[in-house]
């Protein structure tokens, strides 16, 4: 066989149907081979890993979504495209959401089968050309974890962002990785063999925070026995990471803004300036726009400091780097707490796909830590997941539904006005589902999942 020649994989348990569509194959340009099992499939596949895969829904020996899910478990980049005579709506949804590329009905016809099979092959060869061209992160960046397109760019900016002296100010919520990006610009720079200094102004109280960021001489205030260096004399040379910075009190915030000015400081109780030469790395949580407003940060501080602005998305946008962090947790704290766990099974990855994430990357490595010290074994399970992130993905019950008061004063079953909302969110964006899941902030799974669970009314656009 040709080894430039695309390889094509018909599983179709029906010896009349296989050789129907072999025949409808039979003028391309393709590699085609043809097997009626499951078991056959898999090995098949294991043997070489088929450029695009024909697969029957319904096989003797095994479900064809069981085959779907083992292929995107293993990250093989095979395009599969369903056939089945049982088509539904709800099996489509499952099927896509599983990862398949396309979704045949039976009966259909030689032009139909051949457009979806081509379209497929031409898909995995366009993938295969980005990948090719896009430098390679092996999954990891400077410390972070994850290969996501969002992500992507945060690398490229940080990379840009490095070699420069410019002052970056990160923003993003609590727990996705301000202080690892803000070690990533250091040991990106010049200034790497120097030292990065973290201050947290939110964690230190308010009247030693000054001592803590400038230093103090000795007698300057009740405790002073001895004179003190501070985080801005320490990171001379190097980078002064100030995290949670709108936290900071008004009056620092002018002697702050002086040293950023200049790059002379005074320590407590002192008369002498001195001179330092650092970089400004400054994170916080909050909407530093709406604290300006509120008067409790100052905004020529803010502009001497958002000199390039990088803005870390939360976990829930960042759904397929998900499963990527939880196995990288896995693997490191399995080894740490000498566990065996070698990775999720496909009910626990879909939980963790799912889940809104609202403690991000630290919510995450806490439910792992939970899942290795609780248990034991090769692979996680969803039930051995905490508790309470099962019950949040748990339907509402069909004959007990959860009812809120609007403002008219009746009252509306919760999984109608969830239904309302993603509905109003699709036909927003003409039923583009990525970009409705954008608006509500979920993940796209969770629509589709949703919309599986509405039944066969409900239509993917």
């Amino acid at each position: 066989m040709s080894e430039t020649r695309p390889r094509v994989l018909l599983v179709e348990d029906t010896p009349p149907l296989a050789r129907v569509y072999q025949e409808y194959l039979r003028f391309e340009d393709i590699d085609l081979e043809t097997v009626d099992c499951g078991e056959d499939a898999l090995a098949a596949i294991e043997r070489q890993e088929p450029d695009a895969i024909l697969l029957d829904l319904r096989l003797p020996d095994m479900d064809g979504l069981d085959i779907l899910r083992w292929i995107r478990e293993r990250n093989l980049s095979s395009e599969v495209v369903i056939i089945t005579a049982h088509g539904s709506v709800s099996t489509a949804v499952e099927a896509m959401r599983d990862g398949a590329y396309d979704f045949l009905v039976k009966p259909f016809s030689n032009d139909r089968l051949t457009v979806t099979l081509m379209n497929a092959i031409e898909r995995r060869s366009l993938r295969r050309l980005v990948d090719d061209m896009t430098p390679k992160r092996h999954g990891a960046f400077a410390g972070f974890v994850g290969s996501s397109l969002v992500m992507q760019d945060i690398y490229r900016l940080i990379e840009r962002a490095a070699p420069s002296t410019a002052s970056v100010f990160v923003t993003g919520e609590s727990g996705t990785g301000k202080e690892l990006c803000a070690e990533a610009i250091h040991a990106l720079s010049p200034r790497a063999k120097k030292r990065l200094v973290a201050i947290n102004c939110a964690a230190i109280p308010y009247n030693l925070l000054e001592s803590e960021i400038f230093g103090h001489v000795k007698g300057a205030f009740t405790g002073a026995v001895a004179n003190r260096v501070g985080a801005a004399a320490m990171a001379d040379g190097g980078t002064l990471f100030l995290d949670e910075i709108c936290d900071m009190a008004p009056d620092l915030q002018a002697k702050l803004l002086r040293f950023v000015q200049t790059g002379l400081f005074q320590p407590v109780g002192s008369s002498e300036p001195l001179t330092v030469d650092v970089r400004f790395v400054c994170a916080t949580n909050r909407d530093p726009p709406a604290e300006i407003e509120a008067g409790r940060f100052r905004a020529d501080l803010y502009y001497r400091l958002h000199v390039i602005p990088i803005h870390l998305p939360p976990l829930r946008q960042r759904e397929e780097d998900v499963i990527e962090i939880a196995e990288h947790l896995l693997s490191g704290i399995s080894r740490a707490e000498e566990r065996s766990f070698r990775g999720f099974d496909a009910d626990a990855r879909a939980h963790l796909r799912e889940y809104s994430w609202p403690g991000n990357v630290r919510e995450l490595e806490n439910v792992v830590r939970n899942v290795v010290v609780l248990n034991d074994g090769g692979i996680a399970t969803a039930d051995m997941l905490p508790v309470g992130m099962n019950a949040d993905m748990l339907p509402v019950p069909a004959n007990d539904p959860v009812k809120i008061r609007t403002s008219e004063g009746t009252t509306r079953p919760l999984h109608d006005i969830e239904r309302d909302a993603i509905q109003a969110a699709l036909d927003a964006c003409d039923g583009h589902v990525p970009r409705a899941a954008a608006l509500l902030q979920i993940s796209p799974s969770t629509i589709y999942r949703k919309m599986q669970g509405w039944g066969e009314d409900s239509a993917v656009s």
